[in-house]
């Protein structure tokens, strides 16, 4: 069965075309600038060329318009009609506590969806963009909803709540939820298999490190804890993103700069983390390595360390959390080319036995245990593949 991916956005719908029996990639692409001057699709099959077609976008049913015109088509296509998609998967990024795992999407799951959308304002209104598309232009084709969330719903009550009055939890369910479990799930799960066991026999903790960040602690198979929380600004400091941060903190910015609430939070979600921290030099790991690599650059130097080291003391914390650990997995943009910051995180994980190979850390593009100690957890680097795991889950939910 042929399952489409889909991960829609405010203004962009990125998509993969998967064979979810052999698991092979059929085909890929991003819609760009959609309702913007200049939208376009960057299509491409497998083995075959990228290709580039402009053309306008004004809403996102265009735009699955188009893809669906693109995987057909009679010269570049690679089905021969819509008829060759079994199902497609969405990714939707908050399922609050309603959605503890993947689902078949009906008309009463989209409401549901709905009532989450306080949760994740930007991204779960643009989600249900993406289904309400492709349900006018499949009708008739089995849809699945995977939660960003869903993975961390089996966290304990002592994990998610927070130190605030009970009754916010219960009235409005203010909790630690967590992001990126696709990537969490399928990164603990293939680290099981790089050191031969299953799932639950293993401790894992997964550094999903990229412009957005976070760090699950994995017992089991199951996620026991993770750094991000109700929304995706807490944890690490990540691209543009603060992190943890004293919440004192926002009541004296906003009475030193005469600042309000949207105020702060813009200045806490978009001009924070390490753009904030290098005083504004970029936003982007490999500017802020290229600092770092020139002599005597202090900037770069107290960037990447204060990353690393924030990173480091999660990892710390989620070894308590599970009373050890058998893997530390790196993963995501900067976790996965990073070699810098994998190093300087593992600095702090010598206690253990923890050292890394050299020439391995320094290796790209492939899943690899990147430790030589023979005691102690093992380090690796894996290639997360949360496309995958969508068209996993959809896959046993239509059959």
């Amino acid at each position: 069965m042929n399952v489409l991916v889909i991960n829609c956005g405010s203004s962009s719908l990125k998509f993969q075309l998967i064979d979810a029996e052999t698991e092979n990639l059929i085909a890929k692409g991003l819609c760009e600038r959609i309702g913007i001057e200049g939208s376009r699709l960057v299509y491409s099959p497998t083995g075959g060329e990228k290709i580039t077609i402009q053309d306008d976008m004004p809403d996102h049913t265009k735009a699955v318009q188009m893809v669906l015109d693109a995987l057909t088509n009679a010269e570049y296509g690679v089905v021969k009609s819509l008829d060759e998609i079994g199902a497609v998967g969405h990714r939707l990024v908050h399922g609050g506590e309603k959605f503890a795992c993947s689902t078949i999407i009906t008309d009463e799951v989209i409401e549901a969806i709905k009532e989450c959308n306080d949760l994740a304002p930007l991204h779960n209104p643009a989600n249900l963009i993406g289904i309400d598309a492709c349900r006018k232009l499949m009708p008739n084709v089995p849809m699945a909803g995977i939660f960003d969330t869903a993975f961390h719903q089996t966290m304990p009550e002592e994990a998610y709540l927070y130190g605030i009055p009970y009754s916010y939890y219960e009235k409005y369910c203010i909790r630690r939820y967590g992001f990126h479990g696709t990537s969490h799930l399928y990164v603990s799960q293939r680290a099981a298999e790089m050191l031969g066991k299953t799932p639950e026999e293993c401790k894992v903790i997964v550094c999903h490190l990229g412009n957005g960040a976070s760090i699950s602690a994995v017992k089991n198979g199951k996620s026991v804890d993770t750094s991000m929380g109700m929304t995706p600004i807490e944890g690490l400091i990540m691209g543009t993103r603060c992190g943890d941060i004293d919440a004192g903190i926002i009541e004296f910015i906003a009475h030193k700069e005469d600042k309000n609430i949207d105020d702060i939070m813009k200045i806490l979600n978009k001009e924070s983390g390490v753009l904030g921290v290098s005083g504004g030099l970029s936003s982007d790991f490999r500017d802020l390595e290229d600092a770092y690599a020139q002599e005597g650059d202090v900037v770069g130097h107290r960037t990447l360390r204060t990353f690393s080291y924030k990173v480091a003391k999660y990892v710390g914390a989620y070894m308590v959390a599970m009373n050890g650990v058998d893997a530390i997995c790196f993963t995501a943009g900067v976790g996965e080319n990073g070699p810098i910051v994998r190093d300087m995180v593992c600095e702090y994980l010598g206690f253990m036995g923890v050292e890394l190979d050299a020439e391995l850390n320094s290796k790209r593009g492939q899943d690899l245990i990147i430790s030589k100690n023979e005691n102690g957890p093992k380090v690796m680097v894996i290639g997360t593949n949360e496309e995958l795991m969508i068209a996993r889950d959809t896959y046993k939910l239509v059959k």
